[in-house]
């Protein structure tokens, strides 16, 4: 009896442990016989096989017509007619099975992309190959790919569509014939910033009379990072120029212990490991390394995830994006004046519940490392972000600059900057609450970015804007160093 539908099968039910171990046991017995080793059962074994499942418009009852028309046939006087009906059906039924079984041995399906890390709007153009392996033709072959985003192709609906799911089936079909290799590209645009997961992708075929089919699911998963939006400090409401305060110095107090001067002799107040052993050994008494000073700034860039006062209350998306961006526009100023800058977040990475924590650094890779860790930011805060910046700070340069960008100033926030800037630390606030900070702040450097900022009413797909800030921020004058007649230094 035949139906429109695929006939559902019953099957034990395995974990994928026991069918990799099951995959693994036939590939050593093929082995061992000296057969060829199915391909399927290689993916298996190493996991990229999801599931498998198998449909035909027969049933067992087809089979059983089919042998009962040969030996109708055969009984009355051999008719033609009747034994010819059941032979042939009994032919097709085994072609079509063992076409089934061999349709997606060697077949393959590779995505490539013209770059995996991109800013949200721009286009990623995703290349995907398919190929068939081996001599048998493939009347039909398709393939669904689960995708974060419809491809710009697709109507606003379903690119909408799939905005809110977070989810678009990616449907190809193809007709291939043996040893063919074909390709086809999709362009995919990414409204917001976050990490993307491409996959897993079903590969189904089948005979060529389309009577069975088989579908084989594989875990081929790629990930695409959108960098949080990034604007000019001008269209943020900050100045161009030195927002964080006066950072040009006559003479550092501080040293670079990359860079050496010189040697003298060792004194009481020198540190124990800037001896330098090699002269030491030479001249017979103890000698210790001179640093250059240092003339880079250094700012510690901490991120509050909350939006309400307390971070356990929930959260205000389009708040936590536009605190995002605006800690990703200030780390990249800083990177672009030769800043060490480093990003500290009480949210967490994707299925973690650790803080996101970059130390300092200058090198080329940095900004990079910052925007990976930013596009990654969750809503879920591992705690207050004043607790975070306590236990952090001990660990950043004496010198550096603490800026804490948060959507929320509660009491205990304030509370936490005063004790900073009393400790020394050189403090600057950026809130993005729709009130200007408390006065009880005092003489911390402060800035207001509220969601009436023309920045934000641009909307986030603003690439002028992207390109502006990566590429023509003004720069200020860079630090001077001048030594002083006596000898001593001060730091202004």
């Amino acid at each position: 009896m035949s139906s429109n539908t695929p006939t559902p099968r019953l099957a034990p039910r395995q974990n994928s442990g026991q069918r990799r171990k099951k995959a693994r046991q036939r590939m050593l017995q093929a082995m061992a016989t000296g057969k060829s080793i199915n391909e399927a059962d290689i993916a298996q074994s190493r996991g990229l096989v999801i599931r498998e499942r198998e449909n035909s418009i027969f049933s067992d009852a087809w089979m059983a017509i089919a042998l009962i028309f040969v030996i109708i046939g055969l009984v009355a006087g051999r008719n033609m007619a009747v034994l010819a009906l059941g032979i042939i059906l009994l032919l097709i039924v085994a072609v079509s099975a063992i076409w089934k079984n061999l349709s997606l041995l060697g077949v393959s399906y590779e995505r490539s992309f013209d770059r995996t890390r991109v800013f949200p709007g721009e286009p990623v153009i995703m290349t995907f190959t398919v190929a068939n392996d081996k001599l048998l033709p493939l009347t039909w072959l398709e393939f669904r790919d689960e995708l974060p985003v419809a491809p710009a192709t697709e109507t606003k609906f379903s690119q909408k569509a799939s905005e809110i799911t977070g989810r678009y089936l990616l449907r190809s079909t193809f007709s291939l014939h043996g040893r063919e290799r074909t390709q086809r590209t999709a362009t995919l645009r990414f409204p917001t910033r976050g990490y993307y997961n491409l996959g897993p992708v079903t590969y189904e075929s089948g005979d060529i009379f389309t009577l069975f089919t088989i579908a084989q699911e594989h875990k081929y998963i790629d990930t695409l990072v959108v960098y949080p939006q990034i604007w000019p400090l001008v269209e943020l409401g900050l100045p161009a120029k030195e927002p964080f305060g006066e950072v040009k110095v006559r003479r550092s107090l501080f040293t670079d212990p990359i860079k050496t001067q010189g040697i003298r002799d060792y004194q009481p107040q020198d540190r124990f490991r800037d001896v330098h052993w090699k002269a030491t050994a030479r001249r017979g008494n103890l000698q210790t390394k001179v640093y250059d000073p240092s003339t880079g700034m250094t700012m510690a860039l901490f991120l509050n995830v909350a939006t309400l006062p307390k971070h356990w209350m929930g959260f205000e998306p389009d708040l936590l994006e536009r605190a995002i961006s605006v800690a990703a526009s200030v780390a990249n100023y800083g990177i672009q004046q030769d800043w060490g800058v480093g990003v500290y977040a009480n949210g967490s990475l994707p299925n973690s519940d650790q803080p996101i924590r970059v130390p300092p650094g200058r090198s080329t890779e940095q900004l990079s490392h910052i925007l990976e860790a930013l596009a990654a930011v969750t809503e879920f805060a591992t705690g207050a972000i004043e607790r975070l910046m306590f236990r952090e700070s001990p660990h950043l340069p004496w010198a550096a600059t603490i800026v804490l960008v948060t959507a929320v100033v509660t009491d205990e926030i304030a509370a936490a900057l005063i004790r900073l800037q009393e400790a020394g630390r050189r403090i600057v606030l950026i809130s993005l609450a729709d009130a200007p900070p408390p006065a009880s702040i005092g003489s911390i450097l402060t800035y207001h970015i509220p969601a009436a900022t023309p920045a934000f009413q641009s909307g986030p797909q603003n690439q002028t804007a992207t390109e502006a800030a990566l590429s023509a921020i003004p720069t200020p004058q860079p630090v001077a160093l001048e030594l002083e007649p006596s000898g001593m230094s001060e730091e202004q």
